[in-house]
C-alpha cells in the first residue's frame, strides 16, 4: 500500500482548496496517510481527515506522547534516549516518516527549518515530494536538489540564512552527493 508523508509548518493552521483537493484525491485513492502530531499543518491535516472519518492514518509521536491525534487513529511511537525536545529531537520522528513513506506532500510557510528538512530528507531517499509553498499559493513538485534550488530562490534573504547556518543548504545544493555521504 502507497504511504504519503504530510507534514508542514506549525505556522499553517488552515488548508486552502488545492490543499484539501489533494487530500481528497489520496482519499479516494485510499492511499495511507503519514502525519505527524504538531500544531500547525499537521493537526489541521489530522482535523479535515478526521471530518471525512478517513481511517487509514498513521500518526507519528516521540515516545513522551501525543500532542494532537484528532481522529484517535493508530499511534506509531519513536523512541529515543534522547530527553531534549528541540528541533534534533522531533527530527528524529520525522525522518522514521521519511524512511517509512512513498512520498511526500509538505506545506511550507518559507520559514519552517523543520519542513525544509524534510524535503530535503525525501529527496535524498530519491523521494518525490509537492511542495504547497503558501507565500504564493502554488503548488512545486520537487524531484531534485535544482527544483529545490529554484523554490528556495522564492525564500527571503533572513530565511536562506538561517538554512544555511542551521542546515548548511549550499553544501546541498552545490554537491548533494557530497552532503548526502556526510550522514
Amino acid at each position: 500500500m502507497t504511504k504519503v508523508f504530510i507534514g508542514g509548518s506549525r505556522k499553517l493552521s488552515r488548508l486552502n482548496i488545492k490543499v484539501t483537493k489533494i487530500l481528497d484525491r489520496l482519499v479516494k485513492k485510499g492511499l495511507t496517510v503519514l502525519v505527524g502530531d504538531a500544531n500547525g499543518a499537521d493537526k489541521a491535516v489530522q482535523n479535515y481527515l478526521m471530518k471525512m472519518k478517513y481511517n487509514n492514518v498513521i500518526i507519528y509521536c516521540m515516545q513522551n506522547g501525543c500532542r494532537n491525534n484528532l481522529g484517535k487513529w493508530h499511534v506509531r511511537y519513536i523512541e529515543t534516549s534522547s530527553k531534549d525536545t528541540s528541533f534534533r529531537f522531533y527530527s528524529i520522528k520525522d525522518l522514521k516518516m521519511v524512511e517509512d513513506a512513498d512520498y511526500g506532500l509538505m506545506l511550507w510557510d518559507s520559514k519552517s527549518k523543520g519542513t525544509l528538512n524534510n524535503i530535503i530528507n525525501l529527496l535524498r531517499e530519491h523521494k518525490q515530494v509537492v511542495v504547497y509553498f503558501s507565500p504564493t499559493k502554488t503548488l512545486c513538485k520537487i524531484d531534485s536538489y535544482n527544483d529545490l534550488a529554484k523554490l528556495l530562490e522564492k525564500c527571503d534573504q533572513q530565511s536562506l540564512d538561517k538554512f544555511e547556518k542551521d542546515l548548511n543548504i549550499s553544501k546541498l545544493i552545490l554537491q548533494p552527493t557530497l552532503w548526502a555521504s556526510d550522514n
